[in-house]
């Protein structure tokens, strides 16, 4: 479905009319996805949100949201289209999402991850995301322990 050509990848600040291809990218990434409804909440309501589009042409084959608090970045989600991973899209993603987080002002950056989720756990190591606690039966379908991460910006 997508093919991958490095000159059409762009990285930008996602808007309301992306909503729908987000969902996409959300409920093909996630077993207990977000629903529409929540990302237009957190793109029109929540003046700490901030989220970013990666595109592929003109279709997003990722995104990832985060809220600027004090001087703290928390990731609420990052999500790469099933079709388009292990091609280093993810790192582009968080590499390009941490720049943005320092123009606001953040001086570090915190997420939880699935401890199952290997993949995602070795690249935010990549990043110097350092493991600092976990958070019990954090996640559902199935149930698992979230770990926290935190990286000095």
């Amino acid at each position: 479905m997508f093919g991958l050509d490095d000159k059409q990848i762009n990285f930008r600040k996602a808007t309301i009319d992306d909503v729908n291809q987000i969902w996409l990218v959300e409920r093909a990434s996630f077993p207990t996805p977000w629903t529409k409804e929540a990302f237009i909440k957190e793109l029109t309501d929540n003046r700490l949100a901030h989220y970013f589009v990666l595109e592929l042409g003109n279709q997003i084959i990722g995104y990832a949201g985060m809220w600027i608090i004090l001087d703290e970045a928390h990731i609420t989600n990052v999500a790469i289209h099933p079709e388009t991973r292990g091609r280093k899209l993810g790192e582009l993603l968080m590499r390009n999402l941490m720049t943005m987080a320092k123009l606001f002002g953040a001086k570090k950056m915190t997420l939880e991850v699935r401890e199952s989720n290997r993949i995602a756990l070795n690249l935010y190591c990549k990043l110097d995301f350092k493991r600092q606690g976990i958070r019990k039966k954090y996640y559902t379908n199935p149930i698992e322990d979230a770990i926290i991460m935190w990286v000095k910006l």
